[in-house]
């Protein structure tokens, strides 16, 4: 069984940064893509980041130059540097990651951290 768990969200002032985390554990054969979404009331769920198991990353227009994705492989987690946050940046964020269970190889499996909050206040 894989389990992810999601840590770091909070209040910061704008202009303020967090750090998120999100690390995986349980039986894992490896993992590919890693990725932060987030969802603010009343609107959908939106990609702010992502990485490659190669370590390619892409980010959505709306944090490009202000967060940062990066990945532990080794500890099995992913990274969101937030940084010069604003208050549209508040919202739910949630992590995911492209992971094929188990001792060997077989079909990936997409897996959801259970969400943290990021409220940024003007």
């Amino acid at each position: 069984q894989v389990r992810l768990v999601a840590s770091g969200g909070g209040l910061v002032q704008a202009g303020g940064s967090l750090r998120l985390a999100c690390a995986a554990s349980g039986s894992i054969f490896s993992i590919n893509a890693m990725g932060w979404y987030r969802q603010a009331p009343g609107k959908q769920r939106e990609l702010v980041a992502a990485i490659s198991s190669a370590g390619s990353t892409n980010y959505a227009d709306s944090v490009k130059g202000r967060f940062g994705i990066s990945r532990d492989s080794a500890k099995n987690t992913v990274y969101l540097q937030m940084n010069s946050l604003k208050p549209e940046d508040t919202a739910v964020y949630y992590c995911n990651l492209d992971i094929t269970p188990g001792a060997v190889p077989g079909p990936q499996v997409r897996y959801w951290g259970q969400g943290t909050q990021v409220t940024v206040s003007s």
